[in-house]
C-alpha cells in the first residue's frame, strides 16, 4: 500500500471520526464482518490489546533471551501486509460507535504508522474518540505518541508535562487498568527516557544522561528485561556522550548512582559512547530501522575518536575502519530497491551514506571516488528536504530517488555484504561476540532513582494543572487524557499575549513570498528576536510533525523580504552600548561574598527608570555590536606578516595526495567581490550561492557609528522614549591592543599553533592575576608548538588537512578566533535551496572548546520573519541533535565576518552555562527549574576546502514568544518567569565573581508565564571583555543590580541563600 492510499484512509476514518452519529444495525454488521475477516494473529493481537494485556504492543524477541526463529520477526511486518484490512476495521469500528475496537486499532497500528509520518492523522482520530468516549481506555503508548510528536514538532514544553504527569503519577492515565507494577515501571521508564531526549535538545547532557540511565535501570529491572528499550536507551545515551564535554562526562561518570561497568572498561567519553551504541545494535539485531540508527551512531563515535588528541596515532587506521564497518552494515539494512517510508530512517540512511564518504575520505581513497558519492549525498539530502515538506503523493517517488542514490555511494564505495550466519539478524557474526556485562537492576532500585526526579516532575504537574481551565472535580491529567478531557481546556501555551492568528485559507492576502499554510488542525505562533535586540516579525506556523512550509517556491535572497502573518506582544526594549568580547576562562564559584553593584560616575540612571512602558516585540538594537567591531572594535588581531596564512595545526594526515578539495566538492561554490572596488571573482564552477566580501575601506558602518543617526521603526510598535542610547564615552578606535582575547598572543607563527608560550616573553594587554595565560589541555592547537608546516594554503580561508584535524580534534576559543579571525572577508548567503558540504562547530563553556564535525547541510527557504540585523531560514543538515525536529538557521542581512557569528554561538552557550548551573542550585534545593537556554551551533558551509559561509542554527521551537526583561533597567513582572530571571542574574553575577551578568531574557514561556521557559539570543554585561554595544561593562552590572534586580532579593534569591546587593560607592567607570 502507497503512502497517498494510506492517507485516504486515515482520511476516511478521521472524518467518520468527526460525525459520532448513531449507528444503523447495517453498519453494526459491517463492522462484525470487517474485524472477523483478520487473520488469526492479528486477531490475537486485537484482543490482547482490548484487554490492556500490554501498554506497549510488544515484539516477538523483545522480552525473550532466547529467540526462536519464528521470534525473529517484526509487528511491522505484519502490520503493513494487514494494513488495509486493520483500516477498514477501525473505520467500520467508528461508524458503529465501537470505540474500545477502534482505539485497540489504533494501539496496534500506531508504531508503524508513526515510522511512515502518519502520526498527525492517528492522533487527531485519537482525540475525538477520546473525546466523545471517555470511559474508554486510551494506551499509555498513544499518550507517549504525542509527546513524542510535540518533541519533533518543538513543542518541548507540552511534552514536558505528559511525561512528567505518568512519571509523577505512575504511569496512570485515563481509565487503563495496569495488570502488574512492572508495567507501571515500563511506562515510567519510557517517559524518562523520552523527557531525556527532550533534555538533550536542549543541549543539558549531564541532566539528560541521568534520565536516560534512569530509564535503562527500568529496562533491566522488570521481570523480563526490554532488548528493545535498552537498545534504544544505550544508542540515546550514545548520543549524549558524543556531545557531551569532559566535566561532564567526569561528573555522570563518578556519580554514586551510576555504573558504567555496563559498558565495560573504558575510560574515554567517546570509547564509552560507541560501546553503547555496539551493545545497543546487538539488542536491536532484528530490526533494521534499530540496526541502522544503532550503527551510524557507533560509526559517529568511533570516527569523532579517530581524529580526537587522545587517539594514538599508531591505532587511528584502525577506529577509522572500524567507523566503515558500522556505517556499512546500516547501509546494507535495507535491500536493492527496497523502499523506505519512513522520515527518520531515510535521514539515517543519508548520514550514514555520508559519514561513510567522509571515513574513506580519511583512508585515502581517491579523490575522484569520494567526489562522486559526496555529490550523490548532497543531491540526496536536497530530495529529503523536498520530501519533508511534500505532500502524501509525491513521497513515494521522492523517497525511491533518495535511495537510488544511496546506492549509488554504497557501489561507488564498495559496500559489500557481511558474514551473517543467523537468519532474521541484520548484524555479521563479528558482533555477537559482544561482552555481556552482568547487571544487577531491581524494580526497587529503579523506583529509588525515580525517587530523584520526584519533586521535579510533581512541581511541574501542579503548576500546569493550575492553568487548565474549568476543570471539573475529578478530572486529571488533561493533556495526559490527550487534551480532550470534557469540560476542560488545556491553557498551558497561554501567555500574556493575544488569542493566536488562524492560520489563512487558500485564498487569503498572503503574500506569494511567504511560507504557505499547512495542513493542521493545531496552529501556535512562533516569534523570536535578533540575539542584538532587533525584532523577528511574527507568524502563524503549523505544529504538525513539520513546522517547515511545503512547496513555497522561494527562490533567492528576495524571499527574505516576504511579509506574514503577525500578532501584537508586549515587550520590552534592548538597548545598545559598546562591543565587547567574551572572554573563555573557568569560573570560580564564588557564593560567599556579597554582591557589589560598581557604581559609575558618568552614567546616571534614566528619569523615567521606574516606569515600566509596554511595547512591540520588536525593538531593533540600533547601535550594534558586529556593526561597530566591523570597523573598530577588533575581537581579535594577530599580527601576522603580510600574505601570510595560518593553519590550524602542523600535525600530519595520511590522505592520498591529490587536494582535499578535489576530493570534497560542494554542488555550490562562491563569488569574491571587493567592496569599493566592484572586482569580483568566481571560483570554477560556482552557483553565486554565497559571496565573499575583502572590505577595502571603511564606509559602510559610518551610520551605525553615528549616534543621532536612527534607524527606520515604521513597522514596529517602539515607544520613542525606549529607543537605544549610546555611551558618549567610549572611543571605539582606541587602543585596539586591548581587543586580543587574553589567552591569545599576537605573534608571526601559526594561529593554531600553542597560543601564550611562557618561553615567548609576550603578554597580553588583558591579562591579569585573575586570568593566568595557560594553554588549554583539550585544545588540539595548543598542545602542539611547532612551526607552520609546509604546504600552507594561499588563502585563509581554505582550510588544510591540518586545519580539518585541529578542527575535528577540538581548539580552544582564542585558537579559532586566531585561526579565523578577519577584518576584511565577510560573508553572506546569497540564494537557498542549496546543499553544501560543511563543518558543524559547537561550543561549550565549561572547557572553552569548539569542535567541528563534518556534515552535509540544506539550506531551505526563509521563514519569513526577519530583524534588522538577521532573517531566519529553514536549514537540515546531517548531524543535527534531533533527527525528526526542525532547525532555525540565522544569517545577517549585511555581509559580516565570521566571528559575528562564532560570537553569536559562544554568547549563547555562555549564558546555558551560567543557567545550567543555577538550575542544579535550584534541583538541591528540590525546586522545579523554570529557565533554560535552548542550544546555538555554527555551520561552516564549505565550497571544497574552502569556507565559503556561516550561519548559526538552533532547534525550532513553537510556542509564545515574549521579552521578560532588556539589557538595563527594565522588566516585565507579570510572568513568574521573570522572578526566576532575575535570581539568575544575581546568581551568575556570584558565579562569575561579580563579573558578569546575563540580560535580555527573551524566548518561548508556557503556562502563563509560570510554566518551563526557553530562552534565546541574550546579552551578557561583563568586565571581563572590552566594552561594546551590547555589554555596558560595569553600568551594565549596575543596570541589573541597582534598577532591575533592585535592593531587594526576590524568594528565588532568599531561596538560594545568595547575599543581598550592597552598594560599593568609590569604583570608577571603566574607560576604554
Amino acid at each position: 500500500m502507497d503512502s497517498l492510499e494510506v492517507g485516504d484512509l486515515l482520511e476516511d476514518c478521521l472524518r467518520a471520526a468527526r460525525l459520532s452519529t448513531h449507528s444503523t444495525e447495517a453498519e453494526r454488521l459491517d463492522f462484525c464482518l470487517c474485524r472477523d475477516s483478520l487473520c488469526a494473529e492479528l486477531a490475537s493481537l486485537l484482543q490482547d490489546s482490548m484487554e490492556m494485556k500490554w501498554p506497549f504492543v510488544p515484539e516477538k524477541w523483545q522480552y525473550k533471551q532466547s529467540v526462536s526463529a519464528d521470534d525473529k520477526t517484526n509487528l511491522s511486518d505484519l502490520i503493513s501486509t494487514h494494513l488495509t484490512q486493520l483500516l477498514a476495521v477501525l473505520k467500520a469500528s467508528i461508524v458503529a460507535q465501537e470505540a474500545g475496537t477502534a482505539l485497540s486499532v489504533v494501539f496496534l497500528v500506531d508504531r508503524f504508522l508513526y515510522w511512515t509520518d502518519e502520526s498527525s492523522r492517528l492522533l487527531k482520530i485519537t482525540k475525538l474518540l477520546h473525546k466523545h468516549h471517555p470511559d474508554t481506555p486510551v494506551a499509555p503508548q498513544l499518550v507517549i505518541r504525542q509527546a513524542r510528536v510535540y518533541l519533533n514538532s518543538g513543542k518541548l514544553q507540552k511534552a514536558e508535562y505528559i511525561l512528567s504527569s505518568l512519571i509523577n503519577n505512575s504511569g496512570s492515565t485515563g481509565c487503563w487498568v495496569y495488570h502488574s507494577e512492572s508495567d507501571r515501571a515500563l511506562v515510567q521508564a519510557v517517559s524518562v527516557q523520552v523527557r531525556g531526549m527532550i533534555l538533550r535538545t536542549l543541549g543539558l547532557w549531564l541532566e539528560a544522561a541521568e534520565l536516560i540511565w534512569a530509564s535503562l535501570v527500568g529496562y533491566y529491572a522488570l521481570p523480563q528485561p526490554d532488548k528493545k528499550g535498552i537498545g534504544a536507551s544505550l544508542c540515546t545515551l550514545a548520543n549524549i556522550l558524543l556531545s557531551m564535554n569532559e566535566q561532564d562526562f567526569n561528573a555522570f561518570r563518578t556519580s554514586p548512582d551510576i555504573d558504567l561497568s555496563l559498558l565495560g572498561v573504558r575510560s574515554h567519553r567517546l570509547l564509552s559512547a560507541a560501546q553503547a551504541a555496539k551493545m545497543a545494535v546487538v539488542y536491536s539485531q532484528y530490526t533494521s530501522l534499530y540496526v541502522l540508527t544503532n550503527v551510524a551512531t557507533q560509526g559517529t563515535c568511533l570516527l569523532s575518536y579517530s581524529f580526537s588528541v587522545e587517539c594514538p596515532a599508531t591505532q587511528r587506521q584502525s577506529f577509522l575502519l572500524q567507523a566503515r564497518e558500522a556505517f556499512s552494515i546500516g547501509l546494507l539494512t535495507k535491500a536493492e530497491g527496497e523502499l523506505v517510508t519512513s522520515k527518520q530512517e531515510l535521514h539515517t540512511f543519508l548520514k550514514a551514506a555520508y559519514s561513510l564518504t567522509v571515513t574513506h575520505k580519511w583512508l585515502g581513497t581517491p579523490s575522484l571516488v569520494v567526489a562522486k558519492a559526496t555529490e550523490a549525498c548532497q543531491k540526496a539530502l536536497a530530495h529529503f528536504y523536498n520530501y519533508s515538506n511534500a505532500e502524501t503523493q509525491d513521497k513515494d517517488s521522492l523517497c525511491g530517488e533518495i535511495m537510488q542514490l544511496i546506492a549509488q555511494v554504497k557501489l561507488l564505495l564498495r559496500v559489500d555484504p557481511f558474514n551473517n550466519s543467523e537468519k532474521g539478524s541484520f548484524i555479521p557474526d563479528s558482533y555477537r561476540n559482544i561482552e555481556d556485562t552482568s547487571v544487577d537492576f531491581t524494580l526497587e532500585g529503579f523506583a529509588k532513582v525515580m525517587q530523584k526526579f520526584q519533586k521535579y516532575h510533581a512541581s511541574l504537574c501542579d503548576t500546569t494543572n493550575t492553568n487548565c481551565k474549568g476543570t471539573k472535580e475529578g478530572v486529571t491529567l488533561c493533556i495526559t487524557a490527550l487534551g480532550t478531557t470534557i469540560g476542560t481546556e488545556c491553557a498551558t501555551e497561554a501567555c500574556k499575549v493575544p488569542p493566536k492568528v488562524e492560520e489563512p485559507q487558500q485564498g487569503g492576502s498572503r503574500s506569494s513570498d511567504g511560507p504557505p499554510p499547512q495542513k493542521s488542525d493545531m496552529c501556535t505562533t512562533l516569534g523570536s528576536t535578533d540575539n542584538l535586540g532587533s525584532s523577528w516579525q511574527n507568524f502563524s506556523l503549523s505544529s504538525s510533525g513539520s513546522p517547515r512550509p511545503r512547496n513555497s517556491g522561494l527562490k533567492g535572497s528576495n524571499a527574505v523580504e516576504s511579509e506574514a502573518n503577525a500578532h501584537h506582544q508586549s515587550c520590552l526594549t534592548t538597548e545598545a552600548d559598546d562591543c565587547k568580547v567574551l572572554q573563555i576562562s573557568t569560573e570560580n564559584k564564588k557564593r560567599d561574598v556579597s554582591c557589589k553593584i560598581p557604581a559609575t560616575s558618568s552614567s546616571n540612571a534614566s528619569s523615567d527608570s521606574e516606569k515600566f512602558e509596554l511595547i512591540q516585540a520588536g525593538i531593533e538594537t540600533l547601535v550594534t555590536e558586529e556593526d561597530w567591531m566591523s570597523d573598530g572594535g577588533v575581537m581579535l588581531q594577530p599580527s601576522v606578516a603580510e600574505g601570510e596564512v595560518q593553519s590550524l595545526s602542523q600535525l600530519a594526515i595520511k590522505t592520498t595526495s591529490s587536494s582535499l578539495s578535489d576530493s570534497f566538492g560542494s554542488q555550490s561554490s562562491h563569488s569574491l567581490s571587493k567592496r569599493g572596488t566592484g572586482q569580483s571573482s568566481k571560483s570554477p564552477g560556482s552557483d553565486g550561492s554565497f559571496f565573499l566580501l575583502e572590505t577595502l575601506d571603511t564606509e559602510s558602518n559610518d551610520s551605525a557609528r553615528d549616534p543621532t543617526h536612527k534607524h527606520p521603526v515604521e513597522s514596529l510598535n517602539v515607544d520613542p522614549k525606549m529607543e537605544t542610547e549610546v555611551d558618549s564615552i567610549a572611543n571605539p578606535h582606541s587602543n585596539l591592543s586591548q581587543f586580543v582575547p587574553a589567552q591569545c598572543e599576537t605573534s608571526t607563527e601559526s594561529s593554531f599553533e600553542m597560543l601564550g608560550d611562557p618561553r615567548s616573553g609576550h603578554q597580553s594587554s588583558t591579562d591579569s592575576p585573575d586570568l593566568p595565560q595557560v594553554k588549554n589541555p583539550l585544545c588540539f592547537s595548543c598542545l602542539r608548538n611547532s612551526p607552520v608546516a609546509a604546504g600552507v594554503p594561499q588563502s585563509q580561508y581554505v582550510l588544510s588537512q591540518e586545519d580539518y584535524q585541529a578542527l575535528l580534534a577540538g581548539v580552544c576559543h582564542a585558537c579559532l578566533l586566531k585561526r579565523l579571525h578577519s577584518d576584511e572577508t565577510q560573508f553572506k548567503l546569497k540564494t537557498h535551496r542549496s546543499a553544501h558540504n560543511a563543518l558543524h562547530l559547537k561550543f561549550s563553556k565549561a572547557t572553552g572548546m569548539w569542535t567541528a564535525r563534518e556534515t552535509c547541510v540544506y539550506i531551505g527557504e526563509p521563514m519569513g520573519i526577519q530583524g534588522k540585523q538577521r532573517t531566519a531560514i529553514w536549514v537540515q543538515f546531517l548531524h543535527q541533535e534531533e533527527r525528526l525536529s526542525s532547525y532555525v538557521g540565522k544569517d545577517y542581512l549585511k555581509p559580516k565576518e565570521i566571528q559575528f557569528h562564532l560570537k553569536d554561538v559562544e554568547r549563547q552557550m555562555t549564558a546555558q552555562y551560567y543557567v545550567t548551573e543555577f538550575n542544579k542550585s535550584l534541583y538541591d534545593k528540590e525546586v522545579m527549574a523554570q529557565i533554560f537556554f535552548i542550544p546555538s551551533e555554527a555551520l561552516l558551509i564549505l565550497n571544497g576546502d574552502e569556507i565559503a559561509g556561516c550561519v548559526t542554527v538552533e532547534p525550532f521551537m513553537l510556542g509564545d514568544f515574549v521579552k521578560l526583561t532588556n539589557n538595563t533597567g527594565k522588566k516585565d513582572k507579570s510572568f513568574q518567569a521573570t522572578e526566576y530571571g532575575l535570581a539568575f542574574g544575581h546568581f551568575t553575577y556570584l558565579f562569575s565573581d561579580c563579573q558578569e551578568v546575563v540580560v535580555d531574557l527573551q524566548g518561548w514561556v508556557t503556562a502563563n508565564g509560570k510554566g518551563l521557559t526557553y530562552l534565546t539570543d541574550p546579552q551578557i554585561h561583563s568586565t571581563k571583555t572590552p566594552k561594546g554595544p551590547s555589554n555596558f561593562a560595569d553600568r551594565g552590572l549596575r543596570y541589573f543590580l541597582e534598577e532591575q534586580h533592585g535592593p531587594e532579593c526576590n524568594g528565588i534569591c532568599q531561596l538560594l541563600k545568595l547575599p543581598r546587593v550592597l552598594r560599593q560607592p568609590h569604583v570608577l567607570p571603566q574607560k576604554l
